[in-house]
């Protein structure tokens, strides 16, 4: 194994040097996946990063209590065989998996869960100082963990909460082995131990993170012996490593690309809608964009429907909020802003504010990020065609996240973000809500407030009507578009890019990257 692994991480680094007129299955070997992430990870464990981009390793090295059944966002047994709700939906009570190990050998079981949930959520707990776990707003609601027996635990909730099951089975609710933890502490992130179909092997920063089978995994073992994930952040790179075979997949295709690998028969194209939404934080607290008129001005004057045109080439819709149409029960009838750089200057001059000068936050890509500078920059022009002044300051995507996350106060006017999510609560709920500043926890990072909106996402996550809930989140959506807290931009459907010599690989409406059934020849 160890010489299957030298090599193939000799040829990911070797990268596409010589290699152009080779055909591309050739360049790896067999039974090696080597997949082009878009970024460097922030770490592998999965209760302190939010980046998509992490999430895609890490569902493959370790599992959570449930899982999103294939092809779709419901719920199905993982590391829990079954579980119960009680009548008030306040407790959940789940069955586990007997004889289930982590990968450095210890036992997987209730006291592992308990271990795993009271690190994020209780801040006197022994390994509270190995986060910060920014995504733990997913189980705010759980007031206690109680161990009933080696393969029994209970959730005692502080209220019904609708999205539990579902946050359960994204990534912030995979489990680590308590194990690992104690043993590495603060640095647990770069020795990461799951029950997953892939166990860790080695983290190279800027280079690679390699992953082997686990041939005792609990649902079969894989059929890969390995996967090297190499970060390539220039997606140009990233296509020219693909054409000369230099990886066998590439996440998040340029859309001036995507053409090309459709009508190369050396390479198969993936498709998958899902919930995500591409926007522009402004910032509500300072600044221009603290007065309401200014944000949807902003709104008109970016003319949306051309950046999904022209920009992602037809690979996106236009946003009319931050609720994405892949939730389809959600009854909103909230059209897109129009492009009308006319009701622009109108919005400006009815505001008093002549030539308004903006600072725009631009990553040089991430998570959903599709073509962030071309995007920006496009955003710039049409701003700037109304009157703005727009300043673009433009880092490499986790620079740009420590700069985003902690709020644009004092710093930006505005910041390119996207998100992928697993229930319509998610988004306005860790990012538009008062409660969830960047002060807080949150990712609130534009300072916007509104009691009406905290009021309908409290009601609506408490819920267990579906109905109910797709009329409180139409709500949501109304307001928020009407605020206009963000600049609307896209809803992205997803894609990847794979060598024919690769089988059996698809993508989820999730946007994760399961792996475990897929083969190389």
């Amino acid at each position: 194994m160890k010489r299957l692994f030298r090599s193939a991480i000799a040829l990911a680094a070797l990268a596409f040097a010589g290699a152009a007129a080779a055909p591309a299955a050739a360049q790896t070997p067999p039974d090696v996946l080597v997949v082009g992430q878009i970024a460097e990870p922030q770490s592998l464990d999965p209760h302190t990063v939010t980046a998509t981009n992490d999430f895609r390793i890490l569902v493959n090295v370790y599992d959570g209590l449930v899982r999103f059944k294939d092809g779709t966002l419901e719920v199905e047994p993982a590391l829990a065989e079954s579980w119960k709700i009680s009548d008030d939906g306040k407790t959940y009570t789940f069955t586990l998996r007997q004889g289930v190990k982590f990968h450095d050998g210890s036992n997987f079981d209730a006291e592992a869960v308990k271990f795993n949930f009271d690190r994020m959520l209780k801040k006197d707990h022994p390994f509270y100082d190995t986060g910060p776990f920014p995504l733990s707003f997913n189980f705010a609601s759980v007031k206690a963990v109680n161990v009933l027996d080696e393969h029994t635990v209970e959730f005692k909730l502080s209220e019904a909460f609708a999205p539990f099951l579902s946050n359960l089975a994204y990534p912030t609710g995979l489990i680590v082995s308590p194990v690992a933890v104690e043993k590495h502490g603060k640095e647990y992130g770069r020795s990461p131990s799951g029950t997953g179909p892939f166990k860790f092997v080695e983290w190279l920063s800027n280079q690679r993170v390699v992953v082997e089978r686990n041939p005792d995994y609990w649902d079969s073992a894989a059929k890969l012996q390995a996967v090297v994930f190499r970060p390539i952040t220039d997606a140009n790179t990233r296509v020219a490593e693909m054409m000369a075979g230099g990886i066998d997949v590439m996440v998040e295709v340029p859309p001036d690309n995507l053409a090309t690998f459709e009508q190369d028969a050396n390479f198969a194209v993936a498709e998958q809608a899902g919930p995500h939404v591409w926007f522009t934080i402004l910032n509500t607290k300072q600044g221009p964009f603290a007065d309401k008129r200014v944000r949807q001005a902003a709104n008109y004057a970016v003319n949306k429907q051309t950046l999904v045109d022209d920009v992602l080439r037809g690979t996106a819709t236009v946003a009319a909020g931050p609720i994405p149409p892949a939730f389809n029960w959600v009854e909103s009838s909230v059209e897109p802003y129009a492009h009308d750089p006319e009701k622009a200057k109108a919005l400006l001059a009815e505001a008093g504010v002549e030539n308004p000068q903006v600072t725009f936050y631009v990553t040089e890509g991430g998570s959903g990020m599709l073509d962030p500078i071309t995007m920006g920059a496009a955003i710039q022009a049409d701003l700037q065609a109304v009157g703005f002044k727009v300043k673009i300051e433009t880092y490499e995507w986790n620079t740009f996240l420590g700069r985003v996350n902690p709020g644009l106060e004092g710093k930006a006017d505005m910041a390119e973000m996207a998100w992928m999510t697993n229930d319509p609560d998610t988004v306005p709920y860790l990012t538009l809500r008062t409660d969830a500043m960047p002060d807080k926890g949150g990712f609130n990072s534009g300072y916007y407030s509104n009691p009406q909106l905290d009021e309908l996402l409290e009601k609506a996550r408490r819920s267990t009507d579906q109905a109910e809930r797709g009329k409180l989140y139409g709500e949501v959506q109304s307001i928020v578009h009407d605020d206009a807290p963000w600049l609307f931009v896209a809803n992205w459907k997803q894609n990847a890019v794979t060598t024919a010599a690769v089988k059996g690989f698809k993508l989820q409406p999730s946007f994760l990257l399961d792996l475990h059934g897929v083969t190389k020849e």
